[in-house]
């Protein structure tokens, strides 16, 4: 009799999980609409079914909570970087401006022209060491953030999840922003409705 019982068991788990895939690929097939035209097209009715099977334990939607909370600390990470160096140019310009200052109220009438000369060029070569930090500053956070992209790429393709592998194609980087805006929407709803498994 107990043989019999677990397989009831399996059974009815077995239904639980064909009940909530169809859920998931209907829910999924709902929230596609909401995509560009050019998208909708691009996922099959195979990829959306497959990306249910894949969410079905809500193994997935815990991934990309994760990815996303490392995305967030270490944007604010650059960001507080971006600004730690924008206060030290500031405070560059202002040193240089009240030395400049006060050179120019100490100097000698017959040393003026020169003195001047001094400064402007002064000034061009700090503008140019800001210019030249700033572009290396921006050029470091696009390198994190293509990092970061592929390390999300890289946990998504190896957990699983339908249409995610490394690439750096645009297009295919787009879908796969779609796809995760897919399932944070699906998280989101079956968060609100305590359909979470």
């Amino acid at each position: 009799m107990e043989k019999y019982s677990g397989l009831y068991g399996e059974q009815t788990d077995a239904t639980k999980q064909q009940e909530r895939h169809y859920y998931l690929l209907s829910e999924l097939q709902t929230l596609v609409k909401d995509l560009p035209s050019s998208f909708q097209q691009r996922l099959s009715y195979t990829t959306l079914s497959d990306l249910a099977q894949a969410l079905i334990d809500g193994t997935v939607y815990e991934i990309v909570q994760g990815l996303l909370d490392i995305q967030h600390l270490t944007e604010k990470n650059l960001y507080n970087q971006r600004q730690k160096l924008h206060s030290e140019h500031r405070v560059l310009r202002h040193d240089m401006m009240r030395k400049q200052k006060l050179a120019l109220q100490t100097c000698k009438s017959h040393n003026l022209t020169v003195l001047k000369a001094n400064q402007r060029a002064e000034t061009e070569a700090l503008e140019q060491r800001v210019r030249d930090e700033q572009r290396m500053m921006d050029e470091k956070i696009i390198a994190e953030m293509d990092q970061k992209v592929l390390d999300q790429q890289n946990t998504l393709e190896k957990a699983g999840v339908p249409g995610f592998y490394i690439t750096t194609n645009p297009q295919e980087v787009t879908m796969q922003m779609n796809l995760l805006e897919l399932i944070l929407k699906l998280q989101q709803k079956e968060s609100q409705s305590g359909t979470l498994p």
